[in-house]
């Protein structure tokens, strides 16, 4: 299974597509990508076998898959369980290469991804969390109409400045009356 809109791809992770997904997300200590995708957190880089043992984790999961510009892998979206028993699913994205961002390619995959995931799973809301420092993330979602649930001020520190954090979410019918416009 895949979807394919403007040119962007989402589908699962297969087996040769480790090493590329490695050079993006783990082979460097200080990746561009790093500053727009939670800084305050550590990155650490991993050596390619130690990433490779990881592959029953990434190849065919349902919870984590690629983007593709054009038949290059460029980033992945994602979701976890916050708290399963109410079905409190959470997603991210990441578009590793900087030449493809501010261009449209992220909200069309996170489209895609939030299509996919109220289209093949019982869920009453899918939601993100990210920070005020990532002002195009904030952008994604509300031109896909998720809206601003909260607003945690002042709680994530990084580069010496406090952040505020923030969690966008959609709701069923919401993401219902937006697919009956489209």
């Amino acid at each position: 299974m895949s979807y394919t809109d403007k040119g962007t791809t989402i589908r699962p992770v297969r087996e040769e597509d480790l090493r590329r997904l490695w050079e993006l997300s783990f082979r460097d200590k200080d990746p561009e990508w790093k500053r727009w995708d939670a800084p305050y957190y550590p990155h650490s880089t991993m050596t390619w076998e130690a990433f490779r043992e990881k592959r029953a984790n990434l190849v065919g999961q349902d919870d984590f898959w690629l983007i593709e510009r054009d038949g290059e892998v460029i980033g992945m979206v994602s979701w976890y369980w916050e708290h399963e028993p109410s079905r409190w699913l959470e997603m991210g994205i990441v578009i590793y290469e900087p030449q493809y961002w501010g261009g449209g390619i992220g909200t069309t995959a996170l489209r895609m991804w939030n299509d996919h995931l109220f289209s093949t799973m019982p869920l009453v809301r899918t939601g993100y969390s990210t920070w005020s420092g990532n002002e195009r993330m904030i952008r994604a979602g509300e031109k896909l109409g998720f809206k601003m649930e909260a607003r945690l001020r002042k709680v994530r520190y990084w580069n010496g400045e406090y952040y505020d954090s923030i969690r966008m979410g959609m709701l069923r019918e919401e993401w219902e009356e937006l697919n009956k416009e489209r």
